[in-house]
């Protein structure tokens, strides 16, 4: 006569299959990890078996890059998902590179208010950066909205030298928006408190900031690069949803 099993009995050992693939996941992507950083000659800051055969992301220095279980091949670009087409990298970037917004200290930006404000982002920005200067115009052209830029002097010295002139002057806001906007070229001897700017730069570090503009929105998401207002304006619709 066959015995009767409790539904306890029965879900016992699915639970402790479960648990076994769960480690086994866990110990090839510690492996894959500790492999990858003798390989890069760096930190890796996280290893995660995808969805697909044999295949791991590898998020390191603010890139991801893929790789098999054994580490025969590592290759660098865009991951496409054969059944519904998105773009699996971009999506995955823009998870491990948000940002906890709350966490800057936007009294080391240049604050920018139009109409109510209400809309916030704040970016990062070179004043000799030639897309910075693209996305100052097209930032103009917002209404009801708040932008804290950070002051982010990283293509030259004479970057560092107007960041101060603009830090110093007696409206930072106008200052920026007239040279980047307008090409007006800040006035002053840059001689106060510029200590924010030095603090923007490790910041910037700190966040794996190698480029910009780069944009943050009140939702954590970052965005590399001049993007167009239309673009702007739906994220800021999406934050604001929220």
């Amino acid at each position: 006569m066959l015995r009767k099993l409790s539904s306890r009995a029965l879900i016992a050992p699915v639970f402790a299959l479960a648990a076994a693939l769960s480690a086994s996941a866990l110990a090839d992507e510690a492996s894959v990890k500790k492999a990858m950083e003798a390989k890069l000659g760096g930190k890796v800051d996280s290893v995660v078996r995808t969805p697909y055969p044999n295949l791991y992301e590898v998020f390191a220095d603010g890139q991801i890059v893929y790789t098999d279980e054994k580490q025969t091949t590592i290759f660098v670009g865009t991951l496409i998902d054969g059944k519904t087409m998105k773009n699996v990298t971009a999506e995955r970037l823009q998870k491990l590179t948000a940002i906890r917004f709350s966490q800057l200290p936007l009294e080391q930006a240049v604050k920018i208010v139009r109409g109510d404000g209400k809309r916030v982002f704040a970016t990062f920005e070179d004043p000799n950066c030639g897309y910075c200067k693209r996305l100052a115009k097209e930032v103009t052209r917002l209404d009801n909205v708040t932008l804290y830029v950070f002051l982010y002097p990283i293509l030259s010295p004479d970057s560092l030298e107007k960041s101060n002139k603009i830090w110093c002057a007696a409206d930072r806001g106008k200052a920026w928006t007239d040279w980047m906007a307008d090409g007006k070229a800040p006035a002053g001897k840059g001689d106060c408190d510029t200590s924010a700017i030095q603090k923007n730069v490790d910041l910037g570090h700190k966040l794996g900031i190698n480029g910009t503009p780069t944009i943050f929105f009140t939702d954590g998401e970052r965005i590399p690069g001049a993007v167009p207002i239309a673009k702007i304006e739906q994220k800021l619709a999406q934050t604001a949803a929220k």
